[in-house]
């Protein structure tokens, strides 16, 4: 393309943190009314790249050219009067304001008087926007009201509501289903054909491959190469990401079945559990299926004692468990990896040190005092087993990429030697090289004699990581599948209210 075809260029872009090259030399090119894919794994410099595009972190050098000037871009609020909006993969609403208000929160159109709002030409430029997306939502709603996908589109129509012609979404499916992707995926094309720009980040190769037309990947900082999605292919783009090989996605070791190390039977909470049993063998990865809602979320919490169940039985090692608190669940050998590592698993404020050894410093404490020595040999430890990419034991864990965050998390709990691991999405929004790192590791603990009870909502990792597959709907265990007779759509078919296998 020659430079004229650009709305936007961001050439040889440095960025240097403390200890860090974040960005090195680093050209970003996008042309008008494309989605252009940026990727790479956690680290890579794609977050820093967009922070510097939206005004949030200043460049050290290099030149940002839009619309064929040089602009500097020194805030937020003037990335968004040049006409760049970015949506995080954090929504950023106010759940009590109406949809209309959180559009044009703090530039509502003034009224008659001084002081008022002109609240009918608010709520009409709001349905003006939501109808650029094909959104049939009344602005008078409140966003807390509104499923997660709904309030994405609002988020959507907020930024339109700036003129904006570049978009930023941030991992912007993480938090839907495939249905409700599906319709943001139209919304990107519709919005495309008006000749809007979308940077898509996302973490989900086959999604970058069904909706972008070009694709920028990252690597430790650098430019590795830009593509017509039409002319490479996914393991193409796997390799720029991870600078190898990466082989096996999901390197399964076959295990024999050993002996129960959990049984469950009859386990009842409300609607979010009807009664739910089920064996879970020592060293074997036990899958758990199911669409957003069926339960499968409950069931781990209600496992580990997070929240109590109206009645059923669980069995530890063949003996009868009272598990009424996470605290009882670590004596009983139970681990838990939540689905928000962030806000559930981790200290972010705290150390990597902090964050591995916490569960186990009453045993490395004398007098109350810390035996740091020991707690640094212990951390080090796992930080080489697992292979943490850290500067330093000292590092704050929110500077650690998703990858690592989940490792360090993992990290605590093999300190506490569990018998059993239970990982609600272990590998939401982490890169593709630390997901076979993941898989890797828990093919290990399994390896151990660790059972392990997997949620995913990613059919292919929970087909090619379980030993036996067990499928959720409604609160209920509707199907179970062997690792032999178990496809995607044999499950999909089960969790959507078809036939399954079920015991």
């Amino acid at each position: 393309m020659d430079h004229d075809d650009f709305i936007l260029r961001m050439e040889q872009i440095c960025k240097r943190f403390p200890g860090v090259q974040a960005l090195d030399n680093v050209t970003f090119r996008v042309a008008r009314g494309e989605i252009h894919a940026l990727v790479g794994e956690n680290g890579a410099g794609k977050s820093t790249l967009m922070k510097i595009l939206t005004g949030a972190i200043p460049r050290d050098s290099g030149q940002i050219i839009l619309r064929g000037q040089e602009i500097e871009i020194d805030s937020p609020g003037r990335a968004q009067q040049l006409g760049i909006s970015m949506i995080h993969q954090e929504l950023a609403l106010i759940p009590y304001l109406n949809v209309g208000q959180n559009i044009y929160l703090g530039r509502e159109p003034g009224g008659p008087l001084p002081g008022l709002i002109n609240w009918p030409q608010l709520y009409s430029q709001a349905r003006e926007q939501l109808a650029r997306l094909n959104m049939d939502l009344d602005p008078l709603t409140a966003v807390a009201d509104l499923p997660i996908a709904q309030q994405q589109m609002v988020e959507v129509a907020k930024a339109l509501s700036f003129n904006a012609d570049i978009i930023v979404m941030d991992e912007p499916t993480s938090a839907l289903t495939e249905r409700e992707t599906e319709t943001l995926f139209e919304v990107m094309r519709t919005l495309k054909a008006q000749g809007v720009t979308i940077i898509f980040i996302s973490h989900r190769l086959e999604e970058v491959f069904e909706v972008a037309d070009r694709v920028t990947v990252l690597r430790d900082g650098r430019l590795i190469g830009v593509a017509p999605i039409s002319e490479v292919s996914m393991d193409d783009v796997v390799r720029m990401m991870v600078g190898r090989e990466l082989g096996e996605m999901y390197p399964k070791q076959e295990v024999s079945r050993q002996d129960v190390v959990l049984r469950v039977r009859g386990l009842t909470r409300g609607n979010d559990l009807r009664g739910v049993s089920l064996e879970l063998h020592r060293g074997e990865i036990l899958g758990i299926a199911g669409l957003v809602g069926a339960g499968r979320t409950p069931l781990a919490r209600a496992l580990f004692g997070i929240d109590p169940v109206e009645r059923g039985e669980i069995w530890v090692d063949g003996q009868p468990a009272r598990i009424n608190s996470p605290h009882a669940a670590i004596r009983l050998g139970l681990g838990f990896v939540p689905e928000d590592r962030k806000e559930q698993g981790l200290f972010l404020g705290m150390a990597v040190r902090e964050n591995i050894t916490i569960g186990i410093l009453d045993r490395f404490s004398v007098l109350g005092f810390p035996r740091f020595r020991e707690l640094d040999r212990l951390a080090e430890s796992y930080v080489r087993q697992l292979d943490i990419r850290t500067p330093s034991l000292r590092q704050r864990m929110r500077n650690l990429s998703g990858g690592n965050q989940q490792k360090v998390v993992i990290a605590r709990w093999l300190t506490l030697h569990p018998k059993v691991l239970i990982l609600d999405e272990p590998t939401r929004g982490i890169d593709v090289g630390a997901k076979a790192e993941i898989h890797a590791l828990m093919n290990r603990l399994a390896g151990e004699g660790v059972g392990i009870i997997m949620i995913s909502s990613e059919l292919p990792e929970i087909l090619g990581i379980s030993d036996r597959i067990l499928v959720m709907r409604q609160g209920q265990i509707v199907g179970e599948f062997s690792r032999q007779e178990a496809t995607q759509d044999a499950i999909m078919l089960c969790a959507a209210g078809g036939k399954g296998n079920a015991n």
